[in-house]
């Protein structure tokens, strides 16, 4: 079938050169115009077709000419191209093997292509850092600005945060001419705003990373809510603060770790009540031991109104260590000594573990019971150890079994709440 198809095109081609010499040969071209050529004393005359593929001819055999005399080089050429790229694949196989001298001797004669010359030095580079070697990875580093400067900036700011330098990766990244930074340059640029405390900027840029799609998006919902919480931290006043904490999402706002920042960052800022508000509407709405824990162990005043909370949440939540502890410390606060026993003789019967029992044994020692302040403090010691705490003689069984009687606790459905 091809020797056919060649066969026919030939006698095509055949039948069209025919064809044109007859047509070139007829006397009525002249009337289309005619070219006249002197040289050396005699005049070359043809009609203008004649002239036209006269002068194609002559192109063409210069193009083949040139065809032939570039050959050698071309050849050349695509020799070396073949060797680099044959270097860079075993410079590549080598790195991955763990050869590092070997790896970046490879790539660094790779990187004599341009065509491959920034992947090659950006892999020798890789290669040098894994041997210790600062000052060759710098060279390559360096050898990658000439041609590179968007690769340049990412890798050196890759390096700045490795040593902990925030603000020399922000200056590599932010150069006007690599703008705008590819996927990963915001990246980096986000972690080099967080680590240098503006976490502010750095939050802004989530939608821009959210748009790229460059990390996963359960990575992308950690950065959010680290950035949030960090934002929270660095308001210097109130107004920084609430306007930081209404820029939120509302599944971060949700959230009781996001809820115990702001309500850490505004008890310093002296915005107590809007600390203590936060808390109570979470707590309202959404349980939380560790939270609760912070809400009794904040800095601040306001007992009465805390511990009305905490007893109004007792009738949901009986069972709660972290509510009956809450409870003792505000009746301690008061110095109700008998109430702060018995909370936190509950607690201990709720499994509240060794801060319980040292609460208790600070409660004794308060009203001059040194002997059970040291039972106590000896048993959270124990407890700390794994060991089971020895009872305390105070109590009578009758006394014991109501410590540990709490309400069933059941849903919206009333069925019971299963433990946790």
């Amino acid at each position: 079938m091809k020797a056919f198809r060649s066969l026919l095109i030939t006698l095509l081609v055949a039948a069209a050169g025919i064809l044109g010499a007859q047509w070139l040969g007829q006397e009525s071209l002249r009337d289309l115009g005619e070219v006249v050529v002197r040289a050396g004393g005699n005049d070359y005359i043809a009609t203008l077709p004649q002239a036209l593929l006269a002068v194609l001819i002559a192109a063409l055999l210069l193009w083949l000419l040139w065809r032939l005399l570039s050959m050698p080089f071309q050849t050349w050429h695509r020799y070396r191209r073949r060797q680099g790229r044959a270097r860079l694949l075993d410079g590549l196989h080598a790195l991955d093997r763990g050869q590092w001298q070997r790896a970046e001797k490879l790539l660094q004669s790779a990187a004599a292509e341009p065509e491959v010359r920034a992947i090659a030095l950006v892999a020798a580079m890789r290669a040098a850092e894994a041997r210790g070697d600062a000052t060759s990875a710098g060279q390559h580093l360096q050898q990658l600005g000439e041609n590179e400067p968007t690769l340049h900036a990412l890798h050196s700011a890759e390096r700045w945060l490795q040593r902990d330098k925030p603000h020399e990766a922000l200056e590599a990244l932010d150069l006007p001419a690599i703008q705008p930074l590819p996927p990963r340059g915001l990246w980096l640029r986000s972690e080099a705003l967080a680590r240098a405390g503006r976490a502010e900027d750095a939050f802004g840029q989530l939608g821009a990373l959210r748009q790229t799609q460059v990390m996963p998006a359960e990575t992308l919902a950690t950065l959010e809510t680290t950035l949030a919480l960090q934002m929270l931290d660095e308001a210097n006043d109130v107004n920084t603060l609430a306007a930081h904490w209404e820029v939120l999402p509302k599944t971060v706002r949700s959230q009781p770790a996001a809820v115990a920042h702001y309500a850490r960052r505004a008890v310093a800022l002296g915005w107590v009540d809007a600390a203590l508000r936060s808390i109570e509407q979470t707590l309202d709405s959404h349980w939380d031991e560790s939270l609760l824990r912070l809400y009794a162990e904040l800095p601040v005043d306001k007992i009465d109104s805390r511990r009305a909370s905490a007893q109004r949440w007792l009738q949901a939540h009986p069972a709660s260590p972290a509510l009956l502890l809450a409870l003792a410390r505000f009746a301690s606060a008061q110095q109700q000594w008998s109430q702060a026993e018995d909370f936190l003789h509950r607690a201990i019967a709720q499994d509240a573990g060794a801060e319980a029992w040292e609460m208790l044994g600070e409660c004794f020692a308060a009203q001059g019971e040194d002997a059970l302040a040291r039972q106590c403090l000896l048993n959270a010691v124990q407890q700390r150890r794994g060991q089971l705490p020895q009872p305390l003689q105070r109590r009578n069984l009758r006394e014991q079994i109501q410590d540990q009687a709490v309400a069933e606790e059941r849903d919206e459905h009333g069925f019971p709440r299963l433990p946790g």
